[in-house]
């Protein structure tokens, strides 16, 4: 087992004791693999402590979440985005949309999470792609300007909105993929593609979730 695997495979294993963390492919995004929570992970059979564990700190970072998926195969479609620019991707997560602009072409991507953890896996999943990239643990620490904002599954309601002006004040461009706000409009951000696709491991989620919408902001 890697080293980076083993790091991941002992955090997971606070949360759920039985979980294993195992290189997956992507199905939409064939160019990565990830570290991820394994197919067959327990999903019954949890204690009431570990189910309130689960609930006060989701692992987000051991799934690859739709958006993040048709984030990453848009940037390997369309290189042009970030070939040659400083991006930064927020609430990286796993990494994957960090790791697509790096092998698209990016000169600098910055994965930033405020969880640690999402962290430690961007770093393990980026070493498994042989994909250089820089940290943040708070985008907010500092006022430093982009090329690129990449936004992948981080709005999760229309109280997050707001945060895609203050994006556009750091970069002139901002990609943005969602699958749960309905009717967005936001000033400045336009629609751009459409592309469905299942969270890894495949979660059941509703269908409407697999349905992922692409929005390019521009100023």
């Amino acid at each position: 087992m890697s080293e980076g695997r083993q790091i991941l495979a002992t955090l997971l294993q606070d949360f759920l004791p039985q979980a294993k963390v195992v290189n997956t492919p992507l199905p939409l995004v064939p160019e990565i693999a990830l570290l991820l929570l394994s197919a067959d992970y327990p999903q019954h059979d949890l204690s009431p402590e570990q189910t309130q564990r689960i609930m006060n700190y989701p692992a987000y970072w051991c799934f690859c979440w739709a958006s993040g998926q048709v984030m990453a195969r848009y940037l390997f479609d369309n290189p042009d985005l970030v070939r040659g620019k400083k991006v930064l991707d927020f609430g990286c997560g796993s990494g994957v949309a960090a790791i697509a602009a790096k092998l698209a072409g990016a000169k600098e991507v910055i994965a930033c999470d405020l969880d640690a953890d999402a962290i430690v896996a961007s770093r393990a999943n980026a070493a498994l792609n042989k994909a250089e990239l820089s940290y943040s643990d708070d985008f907010f620490a500092n006022d430093e300007h982009y090329d690129v904002i990449l936004v992948a599954d981080v709005l999760y309601d229309r109280a997050n909105l707001p945060l895609l002006d203050a994006f556009l004040k750091r970069a002139p461009q901002v990609l943005v993929a969602d699958s749960r706000v309905k009717d967005f409009k936001v000033d400045n951000y336009h629609w751009l593609a459409f592309q469905r696709a299942t969270t890894v491991p495949d979660l059941a989620e509703s269908e409407e979730f697999s349905k992922v919408n692409l929005y390019l902001g521009t100023r």
